[in-house]
């Protein structure tokens, strides 16, 4: 009898390590892409299995599952992020070195035109109710509103300091975290004004932002090398926990209740919740430079990019070797 238990008992224990071990996230392909210049956010569109890449005078387009350019926005300059309007068939560029939005045709995947906006618009993010794009200038330490449809600015929001990455919470308002104050800001995407500031309890210069809008909590990635879990009703702080060092891009995923944390020291910071409390769950190895990330809610697949630092004598900190520049797919086993 006894044995039968143990065997019993081992069978369980065999079970579950082998469902942890199927369950662990890791780099399932690397992709070279190539081409110049930086980068920073990136944006996925799932209807039509597209990836957006910044790269400082371009925009890449790029199929994330074989890494094959399918297009290049040109002609920009300090691009940082990209916000796409599916309804209206248009994609927003912030353009930073030149005070601008390029708009584009998500079809045809050509600049139609351009919108002048703040100082130095840096993130940017299309809220469907409103029907609205905001940029969040970092030199103005304001957000411009811009009417999707018509391509007019409707409006300026001072922030109070400098605006990092922002989220829409599907009923009206946004999110933006704030760097230079450690706070976010809650606004009113219809009225255009600050309905809330909350103070960031344990985080610094906080960067990357991603909301469940289920249960109305946000995830703030901070410099200090913490994730601050937030009450997006209130802006208590529920709890921090440890990431790695660098991150700038933080995304959740709604239906495996995962928070993503891609950090520059070259990890990825896997946040899970069970019941009331969030933890660890695992930190991915990437490959340094990996900062920014989007996710793809179909597969679960969480795409981050970077490339080779270039150590010849004389080199800049952010000079990288030409042609290295590598898409890669983190996901579960």
């Amino acid at each position: 009898m006894q044995l039968h238990i143990r065997a019993f008992v081992l069978g369980i224990v065999l079970s579950l390590s082998a469902f942890a071990s199927s369950d662990q996230f890791a780099v399932k392909q690397k992709l070279t892409i190539g081409g110049e210049g930086g980068w920073d956010y990136l944006t996925y569109n799932a209807a039509a299995h597209r990836l957006f890449i910044t790269r400082g005078t371009h925009v890449m387009v790029v199929d994330p599952s074989t890494g094959k350019q399918l297009a290049d926005i040109p002609n920009l300059k300090g691009v940082h992020g990209v916000a796409l309007a599916p309804d209206l068939s248009k994609g927003f560029i912030s353009a930073g070195g030149s005070d601008e939005v390029a708009v584009f045709d998500t079809m045809s995947l050509k600049e139609t035109s351009r919108i002048p906006v703040g100082n130095g618009p840096d993130a940017i993010g299309y809220d469907s109710v409103s029907g609205r794009v905001f940029t969040f200038n970092s030199r103005s330490k304001d957000a411009t509103a811009i009417d999707a449809k018509t391509g007019k600015v409707v409006g300026t929001i001072p922030l109070g300091g400098k605006p990092e990455f922002a989220v829409p919470d599907g009923q009206g308002h946004l999110f933006v975290n704030v760097e230079t104050t450690a706070e976010i800001a809650e606004i009113d995407t219809k009225n255009l004004t600050v309905v809330h500031r909350w103070p960031i309890k344990g985080c610094e210069e906080p960067t990357g932002l991603a909301l469940d809008q289920a249960d109305r909590v946000l995830f703030s990635g901070c410099s200090n090398k913490t994730l601050a879990v937030v009450n997006a009703n209130d802006g208590t702080t529920i709890t921090t926990l440890p990431i790695g060092d660098g991150v700038d891009g933080v995304a959740f995923d709604p239906e495996l209740r995962l928070a993503f944390s891609s950090n520059g020291d070259g990890t990825l910071t896997v946040i899970e919740q069970q019941k009331d409390k969030w933890f660890v769950l695992q930190n991915v190895p990437t490959q340094r430079g990996a900062r920014t990330l989007t996710l793809n809610p179909a597969s679960h697949e969480v795409y981050v990019v970077t490339a080779m630092a270039d150590q010849k004598p004389g080199a800049t900190p952010r000079s990288y070797l030409p042609d290295s520049f590598t898409l890669l797919v983190v996901g579960r086993r």
